[in-house]
C-alpha cells in the first residue's frame, strides 16, 4: 500500500450554509488530510437551482428587474460567504493545496457531475440528519451522492449535544 503522504489526493468536500457541513468539513481537516501531504483540497458550493419566475407573482404583481437582480446578488453572495468562511477554516494547513468552486443546479446531480469531472478520489460532506419522513419528501444529498459517485464518499454526522438530546 504506498504511503498516504506521497500520494497526490483530489478530497472533495461539499460546503453549505449548515453546522453540518461545517463539522464535516473540520472532521476531514483533523482526520483525512495528512501532514505534509501533496492532497488537493476543493471546497465546492451549489446554488439551489433558480426558482423560475414569471413576471407575475401569485399576487398579480410584477417582479421588476431590479427586485430579480437583488435576488442573484443576495444568491452570489452567500455562495461566496459560505466558501470564505470555509476558506478561514483551512488556512492553517500545510503544504495542502485549497481550491473552490460554486455551481448552481440540484446538489445532488452537481456533485455527482463535479465529482467525476475532477476525479476526487474521496467526497466528504455533512449529513442534516432528516427524519425518514422529511428525507421521504426532500430527498437525501447524501443517500444520493453515496449511491451514484465512483469514488468513495465520508458523510460525516455532527454529534448532538446533550440539549439535542433533551
Amino acid at each position: 500500500m504506498a504511503d498516504v503522504s506521497t500520494m497526490e489526493r483530489k478530497i472533495l468536500v461539499a460546503v453549505d450554509e449548515g453546522e453540518e457541513s461545517a463539522y464535516a468539513l473540520s472532521w476531514c481537516l483533523k482526520n483525512v488530510i495528512t501532514v505534509n501531504s501533496k492532497d488537493t483540497l476543493i471546497l465546492l458550493y451549489v446554488k439551489p437551482p433558480r426558482t423560475v419566475y414569471t413576471a407575475l407573482d401569485g399576487t398579480g404583481y410584477l417582479f421588476s428587474t431590479d427586485i430579480m437582480a437583488a435576488m442573484t446578488k443576495y444568491g452570489n453572495d452567500v455562495a461566496d460567504c459560505v466558501i470564505e468562511k470555509a476558506k478561514r477554516t483551512c488556512r492553517d494547513l500545510q503544504d495542502v493545496k485549497v481550491e473552490s468552486r460554486i455551481e448552481s443546479g440540484d446538489p445532488r446531480d452537481v456533485i455527482c457531475q463535479v465529482v467525476e469531472n475532477i476525479g476526487a478520489d474521496v467526497f466528504v460532506m455533512g449529513s442534516h440528519g432528516y427524519g425518514l419522513l422529511k428525507r421521504a419528501f426532500l430527498g437525501s444529498v447524501s443517500n444520493h451522492c453515496a449511491q451514484n459517485v465512483k469514488c468513495p464518499v465520508l458523510i460525516v454526522k455532527k454529534p448532538k449535544t446533550n440539549a439535542e438530546n433533551k
